[in-house]
């Protein structure tokens, strides 16, 4: 089983999937055997960050306390998996260096979609100016150029931009690949050998 432990950074505004999919991503790298915590921004402000408010100042200072954990983890063979905006470049170039086994992902979507899809009405008053600081209405959300993984939640299944995320993993070495030399999963080529067995071909 491989131990390595390495950070998986779900990057994009609010409402763009990045919850949802850093959770099915989560539980899928559970299901291989794989030690995994996930950081969720939103809980870590209550507890790691609580406190900080929501100036470039303070943002920054969160994203990197996260940074720290991720990369504690990581060195100690879990794979943390985290899921908050990140809105600046800076901070998240800052966290790659930080961290040696590190894959960004994007979760992009268009803010058309998201203030149509927006469930606690949080952008049409960050738009109607009754909410200051709202990353990507009235504060800045510099969007990855060099994501290890994009996904666009606008036009594909919280399913599919998962399986995008553990296809890149595969790729780069962090997963064994569920697809053996055959084109069959283990489990597929298990139950072949098995009918072989029995047909006494093996």
């Amino acid at each position: 089983m491989n131990e390595r432990g390495f950070t998986i950074w779900f990057t994009g505004l609010s409402g763009a999937g990045k919850t949802t999919v850093s959770k099915i991503v989560a539980d899928e790298l559970k299901n291989r055997g794989l030690k995994v915590e996930l950081l969720d921004g939103d809980v870590v402000r209550q507890n790691l960050s609580k406190g900080l408010g929501f100036s470039k100042e303070d943002r920054d200072t969160n994203i990197r306390r996260i940074g720290f954990v991720c990369q504690l983890l990581s060195r100690n063979g879990v794979v943390a998996v985290a899921a908050a905006i990140a809105p600046y470049a800076s901070v998240r170039k800052e966290n790659r260096e930080l961290i040696s086994d590190y894959v960004e992902v994007f979760a992009e979507c268009p803010l058309e979609t998201l203030v149509a899809r927006d469930a606690k009405g949080l952008y049409k008053k960050a738009l109607a100016g009754e909410i200051k600081n709202f990353t990507g209405v009235n504060d800045p959300y510099e969007s990855p150029t060099d994501a290890d993984v994009t996904f666009h939640s606008d036009t594909e299944t919280p399913e599919a931009s998962a399986q995008r995320v553990i296809s890149k993993l595969e790729e780069m070495g962090y997963l064994e690949s569920e697809k053996t030399i055959s084109g069959y999963t283990k489990d597929e080529e298990e139950k072949v050998n098995q009918r072989l067995a029995d047909l006494g071909y093996l």
